[in-house]
């Protein structure tokens, strides 16, 4: 059965199942016109008089109000770069330059690498990092773990809004309050949980995070919020008449001004067609609210159904309470690359490997196979599911 939203999804439209969307959502017409739109207007840089430019400079600023109403901060906190990733490491290279040996860093057992790596090279400084380590095979975080790491040399703490291996989702305001008590600063990783949770950077009281629009039904790019009165304090490499508080010391160079353009698009169909034409965050708001809705019988049934499978070991939260729709399992006696090769040759799409999530899989002694992993959006439909209970049945 297709997708309900396969109308405004082209991608759907084929039939086969994409359930691997922690790697990458598809994207809705909405993007797709966008971005056809602006490169067809004329393909400009910004801050000059003639129109197509002035329609560059206007799409840049509109995707940095736009994005700062999805995190729920200001416009001047948000910086638009390539990649999640690549943005934590610019704000890595920005510590080394303040950390001194001795101060200690915090990241949780459920990071992806992008989390994790920038601040492990701030070993080569002299930093001490430690790993806030989960309980596992469900993979919960604990507070109390976290609060006994925390000494006075604690700098800052690292922690993921939603695993994207095993799904979980952390308390994260919870960390960042510990965190402020030792007077450290809390960055987190907002890219799995963004599809699935409003980011709040009010509510989380987060001194930075980040979140990639492409998992959010979007255009390959990277955002990042740095609290206001934070961003003057940090070095940066950047063009020397950049202002030292300006988001553009985190912006060299000319932005994907096509991307930007698709972003917004993105975020019209949230408001438009999950949010019931709701302006403003409200419409955000609401279309989360829809999300949840879309995605509960999703997780649910796929839950209760691997869980049952006598061939399937499930990692991972077992009920569906503080996780998201995303599954990491192996079938024992079958590689997960092998299980992978399988599922897509029966019109199923999910990963195999350990997706950067190498702290979870060391954990688990997963490495270097790492686990099949299932990841599911509210495009997708319980025919969805059923194919890849029917496919894991297939398996030979």
């Amino acid at each position: 059965m297709t997708s309900p939203f396969a109308e405004h999804f082209p991608a759907l439209r084929s039939g086969f199942s994409y359930i691997d969307n922690a790697a990458g959502a598809q994207v809705p017409s909405h993007t797709i016109d966008a971005i056809t739109g602006f490169l067809t207007s004329g393909s400009c840089n910004v801050g000059q008089p003639y129109a197509a430019s002035v329609r560059a400079t206007e799409v840049k600023a509109q995707a940095r109000a736009a994005t700062a109403e999805f995190l729920h901060c200001q416009p001047e906190e948000v910086m638009l770069g390539t990649s999640a990733t690549a943005l934590t490491f610019q704000l890595s290279r920005a510590f080394s330059r303040l950390f001194q040996p001795g101060d200690e860093v915090i990241v949780s057992e459920l990071e992806h690498e992008s989390n994790a790596s920038p601040w492990r090279w701030l070993e080569a400084q002299g930093a001490v990092v430690k790993v806030w380590r989960a309980h596992w095979p469900e993979g919960r975080l604990e507070l109390a773990d976290l609060r006994s790491l925390l000494t006075s040399r604690t700098r800052l703490v690292a922690v993921t809004a939603a695993a994207n291996s095993v799904g979980t989702m952390p308390d994260v305001a919870g960390a960042t309050e510990l965190a402020h008590s030792v007077g450290a600063w809390s960055i987190i990783d907002a890219v799995h949980s963004s599809p699935h949770q409003l980011p709040d950077m009010k509510g989380w009281d987060a001194d930075f995070a980040v979140f990639s629009p492409y998992k959010v039904f979007g255009p390959h790019m990277g955002c990042m919020y740095v609290r206001r009165e934070l961003l003057p304090r940090l070095p940066a490499d950047k063009l020397w008449f950049v202002p030292d508080d300006s988001p553009q010391k985190f912006e060299p160079g000319t932005a994907n001004h096509e991307a930007l353009a698709g972003w917004l698009g993105t975020l019209r169909y949230v408001r438009e067609v999950l949010g019931g034409g709701q302006p403003g965050r409200a419409g955000l708001e609401q279309a989360y609210r829809r999300i949840e809705s879309l995605e509960r019988p999703l997780l649910e049934s796929a839950l209760e159904r691997l869980r049952a499978h006598p061939r399937v070991r499930l990692y991972g939260i077992p009920e569906p309470k503080g996780r998201t729709a995303t599954f990491c399992f192996n079938v024992p006696g079958v590689a997960p690359r092998a299980v992978a090769e399988h599922l897509a040759q029966r019109g199923v799409g999910v990963a195999a490997g350990h997706y950067y999530a190498t702290l979870a899989m060391q954990a688990l002694g997963l490495m270097p196979e790492g686990a099949v992993r299932v990841s599911l959006l509210h495009y997708n439909t319980l025919a969805d599911v059923d194919r890849l209970l029917a496919a894991l049945d297939a398996l030979p």
